[in-house]
């Protein structure tokens, strides 16, 4: 996280360098073009360093899954975690990937005291990249982040939220839509591994 603010600053501070001698008509352009240019949080390589962090901790996270028939649990290998994510990591979250077709808000959302970046598609987005929605958020004062929440598509029916609590925790839903519009959960997944 740190070092995704401190590349933000970074990019900044090399676009006001770039145009210190410039004239003023040519300084203006590329400045022009540069906000055009989106550094999107690096979700993928978040979660992965995240992956990271829980098999240097040695805990094994706990798996409980949700059914209609009640909550079943199981102790994961370490390594089992991130076979369990996979599907949340392809394709990778970055703004190589995704500054053409998704745009970032930010605010600092009060209620919630976090500073909030939202993702949300521009237009039409090509069937390989099958995210509809993520939402990233930073603690305002120590700027360390929280939680990460997306939404993936997996099919026409069917899409796959994830919660991620940063350091805790996360929460995998797949919620299917049927053909009058209503929607129920038909699998809920929680992996634990600070207790």
């Amino acid at each position: 996280m740190k070092n995704a603010i401190f590349y933000c600053i970074a990019i900044i501070l090399a676009c006001g360098c770039k145009n210190a001698g410039k004239p003023k008509q040519e300084a203006a352009k590329t400045i022009q073009e540069e906000k055009s240019l989106n550094v999107f949080f690096p979700v993928t390589s978040y979660l992965q360093g995240q992956l990271v962090d829980i098999r240097k901790a040695a805990v094994n996270p706990l798996k409980l899954t949700v059914t209609n028939g009640g909550t079943d649990s199981v102790w994961l290998k370490m390594e089992d975690l991130e076979t369990e994510m996979a599907e949340f990591l392809h394709p990778e979250i970055d703004s190589v990937n995704m500054v053409r077709y998704f745009s970032e808000k930010k605010f600092l959302d009060q209620t919630l005291n976090a500073i909030t970046l939202t993702y949300d598609p521009t237009g039409p987005v090509p069937d390989s990249i099958p995210y509809l929605h993520w939402d990233v958020y930073i603690d305002p004062e120590s700027n360390q982040l929280q939680r990460i929440y997306m939404i993936k598509k997996l099919n026409p029916d069917t899409t796959r939220q994830l919660t991620w609590v940063s350091g805790k925790w996360c929460k995998a839903i797949s919620v299917i839509t049927k053909s009058d519009g209503s929607s129920y959960t038909s699998a809920e997944v929680t992996y634990k591994w600070q207790f």
